[in-house]
């Protein structure tokens, strides 16, 4: 996945909102307030921090070069993907969606409840 399509699939989240508190070079994507995603270009390369479970943090870095401990986060929870379309864009997606749901079960109750009330459970937790 390119820049461009990444953006496009974030914004594709429910209740995806965007706004740049560090300037114009760092797209944050949010839900309910809470970030799930940050993207951005460093050093020339496009790349996107998502959340992660540590353990599956770890299995990612170990599989995908592309994948490197997230960039100014958690190095535990966060892993900065690096769009240089090494990694099938559907695993990329899987990440993205992995980092929303963690976000969405991490809502206070009333902000989860009324996510649940207007969303389908596939599209606040797709990873299951």
């Amino acid at each position: 996945m390119d820049y461009s399509a990444t953006e496009h699939y974030l914004h594709s989240k429910p209740e995806s909102e965007l706004s740049h508190p560090f300037g114009p070079d760092a797209a944050v994507f949010k839900v309910m307030g809470k970030v799930f995603a940050i993207l951005g270009v460093h050093q020339g390369r496009e790349q996107v921090n998502l959340k992660c479970d540590p353990l599956e943090a770890m299995q990612l870095r170990d599989v995908f070069p592309s994948v490197i401990p997230g960039y100014h986060m958690n190095k535990k929870h966060w892993n900065t993907v690096i769009l240089d379309g090494s990694i099938p864009d559907g695993e990329v997606q899987r990440q993205i969606d992995h980092s929303y749901s963690l976000i969405v079960k991490s809502l206070k109750k009333v902000d989860r409840a009324y996510l649940e009330r207007i969303y389908p459970p596939e599209q606040l937790h797709p990873d299951g």
